[in-house]
């Protein structure tokens, strides 16, 4: 008989946010796999749990994740915690449960803090519908690519972002959305915890004044009607120009202005090479 994954949420910042029932399952199963031991140890010694470690990231996602498998197999009980809040949402966490169901392995949620639902709730801004988009990517094509597809989402979106790169998400956010309404979440449930509802351009000055200090969860507006451009009198050359001059490659600029206007990519690209 297998044993069981345990999904465990741990506090984002205040250790009085773990459960009850968090510290019954990190203290009853036989192993905990962590994302940092370094964090997660300073949170078994505060609450007197002895329960044995193992380092599980991304770097090593997959063999430690085989790993794992084969203890979860051979009847083991396994906790998972992230450094913050509840792992399988940014973290290598998601692989293993897909692997668990794939075998039949029980999987299970123990469930508290989560910084995009606290995020959300205190934002000001419409909770009824929301997507969690994550972190933006490093590499600049892909992080364009994200920008464009959530370009017209009417949804309110939550975003994590590290303050060494938390500027240039604020400038290319601006640049791809517009001046949305965002809140900017930082260090939430902590000491310096600050929630601040603001324009885009407001908080890229904001950060130009301030160095960013601490983890951002960013809750940005998603699109409105108010928000939607008629661009039939606009010029193809001139709507592809608008994105070409804010960094994008001519076939991006040509596939994002077919977008805008209904249009399929090679009948925007024949427009231009036509002129």
């Amino acid at each position: 008989m297998s044993g069981t994954l345990y999904l465990c949420a741990t506090p984002i910042g205040n250790l009085g946010d773990i459960t009850q029932r968090c510290l019954d399952t990190l203290a009853m199963v036989d192993l905990i796999a962590a994302e940092d031991t370094r964090q997660t140890v300073k949170l078994l010694n505060h609450f007197h749990i002895s329960t044995k470690m193992t380092s599980y990231y991304e770097h090593n996602k997959r063999d430690k994740g085989a790993y794992l498998l084969s203890l979860l197999q051979e009847g083991k009980n396994i906790a998972v915690v992230s450094d913050a809040g509840t792992p399988g949402i940014s973290d290598p966490g998601e692989e293993l449960v897909a692997a668990c169901i794939a075998q039949g392995i029980p999987v299970t949620s123990v469930p508290g803090a989560a910084a995009v639902i606290s995020a959300v709730v205190t934002s000001g801004l419409a909770t009824g519908r929301f997507c969690f988009e994550g972190f933006l990517s490093v590499n600049k094509k892909q992080r364009r690519e994200h920008l464009l597809d959530i370009r017209d989402e009417r949804r309110t979106m939550v975003f994590y972002e590290a303050p060494h790169k938390l500027r240039a998400t604020l400038q290319d956010l601006y640049d791809t959305l517009g001046d949305r309404r965002i809140s900017i979440a930082r260090e939430l449930t902590k000491k310096f915890e600050e929630i601040c509802l603001m324009t885009l351009s407001q908080a890229i000055e904001k950060y130009e004044q301030t160095p960013p200090k601490g983890e951002f969860a960013l809750v940005i507006e998603g699109k409105t009607e108010q928000d939607t451009e008629d661009y039939t009198d606009l010029p193809i050359e001139e709507h592809v120009k608008r994105y070409t001059d804010a960094g994008m490659s001519e076939m991006e600029a040509i596939k994002a202005a077919a977008k805008d206007r209904g249009l399929r990519k090679n009948e925007v690209y024949a427009m231009i090479k036509k002129r």
